[in-house]
């Protein structure tokens, strides 16, 4: 059974992107942390797409928790391939750097970035084997030009652009694919505070983006039709900054 792990699946760009790639006919494995509810939610709209899937449930942050669960699942499903890995997962703490709290730091590199190294590399293994898989990591326009009061969030997003560029010359001679894609303004939970309607007169088509439209390009770069797009970074901000 071919597979598809979204982390950070239970809401926003992440559950859209769980439920195109049910639409795409992938068993779907959607990561949370604590909000059952919501992956529930998630799961429900994965069966409405004509698929099926399930919940995997660990916090991204935490390395030993990602092998508990993560790696027992693998271990536990020699029927089931993880085809495509979606590493969406992610957060926001905002500050300025001069009143940055380590805390703050810390748990906006361990969910953003340190997250796709412990994840990534579990599921590489059977990628490697199968000479087939398509890595897409969910990065930002934080990562590419940069904002103030997001040192932090800038970082991590900037650490898994690089990281995906190196990883894809590492991998493309077994078949893998690994890519990101860098939303703009989304309307999702973690923009929900911010002025919509001042902010989008600095974006050229006026208006923030939808998660169904992250999850379209997700998609894309996740086919079989994409096998000869590798190491690249896809902004989608509505022409924002490009």
């Amino acid at each position: 059974m071919k597979c598809a792990l979204i982390t950070g699946g239970s809401r926003g760009i992440g559950r859209a992107i769980c439920t195109k790639m049910a639409a795409m006919g992938y068993y779907v494995l959607i990561n949370y942390k604590s909000n059952t509810e919501e992956a529930n939610n998630t799961l429900q709209l994965v069966r409405e797409a004509g698929s099926d899937g399930e919940l995997l449930q660990f916090d991204v942050a935490d390395r030993e928790s990602i092998k508990e669960v993560l790696d027992s699942w693998i271990n536990a499903n020699e029927d089931k391939d993880i085809e495509v890995l979606v590493n969406n997962a992610g957060i926001r703490d905002d500050s300025l750097m001069v009143w940055l709290k380590d805390e703050q730091w810390d748990n906006v590199i361990n969910t953003g970035l340190n997250s796709f190294f412990y994840v990534t590399r579990l599921v590489l293994d059977s990628m490697m084997l199968n000479r087939y898989g398509r890595i897409v990591n969910v990065v930002s326009l934080s990562g590419l030009k940069g904002l103030p009061g997001q040192t932090n969030y800038s970082a991590a997003k900037a650490g898994v652009i690089g990281a995906t560029k190196a990883l894809a010359q590492e991998v493309g001679r077994s078949g893998i694919t690994v890519n990101a894609v860098a939303p703009g303004f989304i309307k999702t939970d973690m923009t929900e505070g911010l002025d919509e309607k001042e902010l989008k007169r600095n974006i050229p088509v006026n208006r923030f983006g939808l998660p169904e439209e992250v999850a379209h390009a997700v998609g894309f770069l996740a086919s079989r039709e994409a096998s000869y797009i590798t190491g690249e970074v896809l902004s989608i901000n509505g022409g924002l900054y490009s």
